[in-house]
């Protein structure tokens, strides 16, 4: 009896507790995610602004049309009166459009919404693959070309449409670059943080987050990251799946710099 109850224990430990699906449905999305996200950063420049641009728009969309069925009855407050009425101005119908543009149902909140984030998205792609850096200048660009964009689809201003996506694009580019500024200067990471920004990178790339603090232990730093073997990853107590991908990853963008080159 008791060795019988001995290994009914066995059993139940060997088993273990069982595992939160939530948990791994989680997990899985997150492999998903990053698998989809190495995937796009292989493909060349116009499929990669592509898949960003349209995923990026898709997710504006949906954003969109929840902010337009919220607020729709707000659509009803702006209405435009007939080109022939009496007393009407150029000034006062642009304000009515541009109000309309903002106020709109859900279809027209989607659509604008869709042409600003997956416009913004696509630039900024191509600026961050074209100079290796995503700094003020991308977003700057990136805004400018969003709000453009947002007046000619949205038809918000008068009659002079080039001059109204002008003057958008700069309004965005203006509020864009001052955000950017403002949380730059309150988001500043650590000096220490500056020895692992690639490091960063490479494993929120892959999904590794969780194991920056291993690097940190064993002070390898971006400087040591082509220099990377089993052996050292070993060493700081990553386990062997993790390794193998942040060995490839790393030949990977070896092979890159040295076709470019």
């Amino acid at each position: 009896m008791e060795e019988g109850g001995k290994q009914g224990v066995m059993v139940a430990s060997s088993l273990g507790h069982p595992q939160n699906p939530i948990a791994q449905l989680q997990a899985r999305f997150k492999e998903l995610e990053s698998g989809f996200k190495a995937w796009v950063a292989r493909q060349p420049l116009p499929v990669e602004a592509a898949v960003v641009g349209g995923t990026a728009a898709a997710q504006g969309a949906a954003i969109g049309g929840l902010m337009g069925t919220l607020t729709s009855d707000l659509s009803s407050t702006f209405p435009a009166p007939p080109l022939d009425a009496p007393g009407l101005n150029p000034q006062a119908m642009a304000s009515l459009k541009q109000a309309q543009a903002f106020s709109g149902g859900p279809l027209v909140q989607a659509r604008n919404f869709a042409v600003m984030t997956g416009v913004n998205a696509c630039i900024t792609c191509v600026m961050k693959r074209v100079r290796g850096v995503e700094d003020l200048q991308s977003s700057v660009v990136a805004a400018f070309g969003s709000g453009a964009m947002f007046s000619l689809v949205s038809g918000m201003g008068g009659p002079n449409q080039a001059g109204n996506a002008v003057m958008s694009g700069l309004f965005f580019a203006l509020v864009q670059g001052g955000i950017f500024k403002f949380s730059q200067k309150f988001s500043q990471p650590p000096a220490d943080d500056l020895f692992y920004s690639r490091t960063r990178s490479m494993l929120s790339t892959l999904g590794l987050q969780k194991y920056e603090k291993n690097f940190r232990k064993g002070l390898l730093t971006d400087n040591t990251l082509p220099l990377l073997t089993d052996s050292a990853l070993r060493d700081v107590k990553i386990p062997p799946g993790p390794r193998l991908l942040i060995l490839d990853h790393i030949q990977r963008e070896d092979e890159s710099v040295k076709v470019k080159h």
